[in-house]
C-alpha cells in the first residue's frame, strides 16, 4: 500500500507520475481532502510488484517538503516486508516486518539498543521506541486517522 497522508495541491501530480516511475506503470490517485491540514490532500493505493518495489517506491517520494507518506510491502515466501514511514520533520525510517505486518526490530539492533542503554532502563525504552519508529508513528497518527473511511484504489499486476 502507498498512503499519502498530507501533500500540497500542486505536488500531487509530481506524486503520480514518481509513483508511476517507481512502478513502472502510470497511475491516477484519487485524491482527497485532509481535514487535519487545511489545503493538503490525501490518497491511498494499492500497488503490487516484485520484491524491492517498496524501496522504490518510498525513494521516488523522498525529499519532498510537506509530504507526509507511508509505505508497505507485504512479506513473502521467504522475505520480509517492509515499512517505510515519511515525515517533513522527521525525514524517512524503514522497518522490516513481518507476514502480519508487525515490526520486526533484528537481534543485532536490539543487543545495540541493550548495550546504549546500559542499566538505565528509561534510555533502553527510549532506543526500543526509536528502532520501532515510535516518533514517525506518533506524527502520521492523526492522519492515519483522518482516513478511514477513505476509498483504496486495487492496482493488479498482469501476466
Amino acid at each position: 500500500m502507498l498512503f499519502v497522508h498530507s501533500a500540497p495541491r500542486a505536488l500531487c501530480p509530481h506524486i503520480e507520475w514518481a509513483a508511476g516511475r517507481a512502478l513502472e506503470r502510470a497511475v491516477n490517485f484519487d485524491w482527497i481532502e485532509q481535514p487535519v491540514l487545511k489545503g493538503s490532500l490525501r490518497t491511498e493505493f494499492y500497488w503490487e510488484g516484485p520484491r524491492g518495489t517498496g524501496a522504490r517506491l518510498a525513494s521516488a517520494l523522498r525529499g519532498w517538503e510537506h509530504l507526509r507518506y507511508e509505505v508497505t510491502e507485504d512479506a513473502g515466501l521467504g522475505t520480509d516486508g517492509g515499512r517505510w514511514m515519511h515525515t517533513p520533520d522527521l525525514g524517512i525510517f524503514f522497518a522490516q516486518t513481518d507476514t502480519v505486518g508487525n515490526v520486526v526490530i533484528p537481534e543485532d539492533r536490539i543487543r545495540s539498543a541493550m548495550e546504549t542503554a546500559g542499566a538505565n532502563a528509561l534510555e533502553l525504552h527510549r532506543e526500543l521506541r526509536l528502532a520501532l519508529g515510535q516518533a514517525w508513528d506518533d506524527e502520521l497518527d492523526v492522519f492515519r486517522h483522518a482516513g478511514q473511511d477513505s476509498a483504496v484504489v486495487w492496482l493488479h499486476a498482469v501476466g
